[in-house]
């Protein structure tokens, strides 16, 4: 999977229905997301977003990707979306592994949002 496939591929588990996010995500992945109960796994995540209104717009930026071996991916990056009035940021991982010929499935996925470091007085 090239680049622009890899971050549309990604973009678009943020925007699309349970019904899209059931043919990407594997049963057998691990979610953690920063709200009880923090660690899900895929069909648990599946029902979550069934259940949550899908973000209209998600920007990434700070984007990397690791293919440490044939059919693995891995991503990292900064995701910003947005819907109605609410907003959201965290910095995100995600691991795709390959099970048919262009047939990727997510195997884990976690989202941190950014940490607020307290100033140090000097």
């Amino acid at each position: 999977m090239d680049d622009d496939r890899v971050w549309s591929f990604e973009k678009s588990l943020w925007t699309g229905d349970a019904d899209h996010y059931r043919e990407l995500v594997d049963d057998e992945c691990l979610m953690v997301l920063p709200t009880p109960p923090f660690v899900l796994s895929g069909t648990q995540a599946i029902e979550a977003v069934a259940a949550t209104p899908r973000w209209s717009n998600i920007e990434i930026s700070k984007g990397q990707i690791a293919r440490p071996q044939e059919g693995l991916i891995i991503v990292a990056y900064n995701a910003k979306a947005s819907r109605d009035d609410e907003s959201y940021e965290a910095n995100c991982t995600s691991t795709y592994r390959r099970i048919a010929h262009e047939v990727w499935r997510v195997v884990q996925h976690q989202q941190t949002p950014p940490l607020a470091i307290p100033a140090v007085d000097g």
